[in-house]
């Protein structure tokens, strides 16, 4: 068996200190270093692994070394798959979310995406009691925002504060083959036909929280749909009415062609992970 001399192990040693400094030293310079966390949620169908990929994309980037799942059962009680530290940098919340398609609202998904914001308030809820934290930042994917959305406006008054929302591919005013979703929208956002899921988050613009930034990203798969394939967008675009009277900032993000596709905008997007790393965390 082959032997190092002392001093190549330990200069090896040193080499990976001094890396792991630097990278420290990096993240440090580049990203807010905060104990706020930030709770990514996923669309129908899906679970968290539709989330991890951007989670770890942020991980690698030297954002934080935190990354927690949030299980939540058909009931709506959460557990964790660990704690998140005492003191722990911009830790991740991956909610997984048993009741992923809201079996019980399937004729009625205006009723299931108030609903699913219970689902959202739980982790909050659950996350409060285990750690004293600043504030949140929160991801959603697809129906994720909805419920998001919903639980925002559900809770309205009694809300921790929100720093920072990221809309990806979220359907306010329905979804392809859906004729109110295929509405044209004014500059300001407002559709020109109102799907049902979309007049019950009218109330954002009178109670959206003021501090919180906004980041709206979606989709063209610029094949004449004008849509992801499953969200159009001006659909996606309607958020903007809801909330960009009163948000303190917002900006919206569109992707194109192939990378565009309504899954794939979750998925290995490295113009997503990095529009979201900067939006979230860079200083």
């Amino acid at each position: 068996m082959k032997r190092f001399p002392l001093i190549t192990i330990l200069a090896t040693i040193l080499a990976f200190c001094c890396l792991t400094v630097s990278s420290r030293a990096m993240a440090i310079q580049y990203y807010r270093q905060s104990t706020v966390p930030t709770i990514f949620v996923h669309g129908w169908g899906s679970s968290a692994r539709a989330e991890d990929k951007m989670a770890r994309a942020a991980q690698r980037a030297g954002v934080t070394k935190t990354i927690v799942r949030a299980n939540v059962d058909r009931q709506g009680k959460v557990s964790f798959d660990r704690n998140i530290p005492k003191g722990a940098i911009n830790p991740i919340v991956e909610v997984n979310l048993a009741d992923n398609k809201l079996s019980h609202y399937q004729d009625d998904y205006t009723a299931g995406y108030h609903h699913g914001g219970t689902y959202v308030r739980n982790v909050v809820n659950a996350l409060e009691k285990r750690g004293n934290y600043p504030a949140f930042n929160f991801v959603g994917h697809s129906m994720g925002n909805l419920e998001i959305a919903n639980y925002i406006n559900d809770n309205a008054g009694h809300l921790p504060k929100i720093n920072h929302l990221v809309a990806i591919a979220g359907h306010y005013n329905g979804l392809v083959g859906q004729s109110k979703a295929e509405s044209t929208v004014s500059q300001e956002g407002k559709p020109t036909r109102e799907d049902p899921c979309f007049k019950a988050l009218l109330g954002l613009r009178q109670n959206f929280p003021r501090n919180t930034r906004v980041l709206n990203i979606y989709g063209n798969l610029d094949n004449g749909s004008n849509s992801d394939g499953d969200v159009p967008v001006s659909s996606a675009k309607s958020l903007k009415y809801l909330v960009a009277n009163r948000a303190r900032s917002y900006q919206e993000l569109e992707l194109h062609c192939k990378s565009a596709q309504h899954s794939r905008l979750h998925n290995n997007n490295h113009q997503v992970d990095q529009a979201l790393i900067n939006f979230l965390w860079a200083k």
